[in-house]
């Protein structure tokens, strides 16, 4: 789950300072004078700085004098700039945080282009569990290059290009599957116990973060596959359509939705619950921050599908109607990614960082992180259904034919009263 903040600026003139160290002297000083007249450029100007910001600025010479040992003596001139944002990457991979990560310019404009809902690529949904390491497919894209080649839902990334696929490499996997429109990426999937090679050739991909039907017995079925773009708009527009069909309960299907942006996710439950909390974050320093929503909420009878995949803002819209009683949770054990990143800009090239800056937890106070949501039904998938892909609203699907049911006692629960 991801939000933007402009408060860090602590932490983003400090990652200008590393840079500064880096690239504008050979070693660093070694004396605090020596320090800040690098900083001003005059021997005349003098700061004061506190002891612990001293020694934390002393704690880069090692990176300067590494990179002076490469000018000195690495067999081709260096990138500095490819060094710069290696060492950006390493930084925040020192946090052991899969969540936390540096984008590189290139990454950051893909990252913000994917996020509009179009962008170059193949048209598939990768999560990537850290636990295992596995990059499973979570979603095929209709009418994607992934789809026409025959990728499915389930299939295991094991292999992009050159590039063996696992959870830590996976931006690098995508990296490779972006790229330019009507040039192939070779890939290689795990599917039950075979290896299979695929050529998919890259073309643009437009990505739909809402589907919706009409069930028989006047029940409607919308499907929010990811909280980013317009999702909540959406979702919204695509709501009132099921209700001016005359739809009297609801099924919201969140299974392989990997969550996103959380104010979307507080839209989305501002539609169902009336004033009440969505969420408290925790940050570390002991403070708190509550997510809640408004009055004039639709009262229409809501289930709610969810699946191990179901992770983060997902988790939080979910255990929310959970907890204030707003809706019956069908399925499995949610993924349980129980934090939350800011996404900042850094430097002046267009690089940005993503930093966990808190946990949340449900109204009720519950945790989520490495736990997940609970059902309240409990419905597992059948094994020979858990790759195949089924069209919308497909009663076949167990998990749906499951929740369909208790929509539909629900409903008539709801009539009789």
């Amino acid at each position: 789950m991801k939000h933007t903040n402009k408060f860090l600026s602590k932490l983003l003139i400090l990652l200008c300072c590393l840079m500064l160290l880096v690239t504008g002297c050979s070693l660093l000083p070694t004396s605090l004078s020596e320090i800040m007249g690098g900083f001003l450029g005059s021997d005349d100007d003098t700061v004061t700085i506190s002891r612990e910001e001293y020694e934390l600025l002393l704690s880069y010479k090692q990176l300067s004098e590494m990179m002076e040992i490469v000018d000195m003596y690495y067999y081709q001139e260096p990138d500095h700039q490819a060094m710069m944002d290696g060492a950006s990457m390493g930084l925040l991979y020192g946090l052991d945080d899969p969540y936390t990560y540096y984008y590189t310019p290139e990454d950051y404009a893909a990252m913000w282009e994917e996020d509009e809902g179009e962008y170059a690529g193949i048209g598939i949904q990768i999560m990537g569990n850290y636990s295992t390491g596995l990059c499973t497919v979570s979603r095929v894209f209709l009418d994607s290059p992934a789809m026409e080649v025959g990728l499915l839902k389930g299939d295991i990334l094991t292999r992009v290009e050159d590039v063996d696929v696992t959870a830590t490499t996976l931006q690098d996997a995508v990296d490779i599957m972006r790229g330019e429109v009507g040039q192939p990426v070779k890939l290689q999937v795990m599917r039950g116990d075979q290896l299979l090679d695929f050529v998919v050739t890259r073309q643009v991909v437009h990505v739909n973060w809402v589907n919706s039907t009409m069930l028989e017995g006047d029940v409607g079925y919308i499907s929010l596959y990811e909280f980013s773009g317009d999702c909540s708009v959406a979702f919204e527009e695509h709501l009132n359509k099921l209700l001016n069909a005359g739809a009297k309960a609801l099924i919201m299907d969140l299974r392989d939705n990997p969550g996103g942006w959380v104010d979307d996710a507080v839209r989305v439950a501002d539609m169902f619950m009336d004033k009440g909390i969505v969420a408290t974050l925790s940050y570390r320093d002991g403070t708190g921050e509550t997510y809640k929503t408004t009055d004039g909420a639709n009262s229409i009878p809501l289930v709610v599908l969810v699946n191990e995949n179901s992770a983060s803002a997902s988790e939080i819209l979910s255990g929310a109607l959970q907890d204030r009683e707003r809706a019956t949770i069908v399925g499995v054990q949610t993924y349980g990614k129980g934090v939350v990143q800011y996404v900042l800009p850094v430097g002046d090239r267009g690089a940005g960082m993503q930093l966990t800056v808190a946990q949340y937890y449900t109204p009720n106070g519950n945790e989520v992180h490495k736990i997940g949501i609970t059902p309240d039904v409990i419905v597992e998938m059948p094994e020979e259904q858990k790759s195949m892909f089924f069209e919308i609203g497909d009663l076949t699907d167990a998990q749906l034919s499951e929740a369909y049911r208790i929509a539909l006692d629900t409903l008539a629960n709801t009539q009789v009263e």
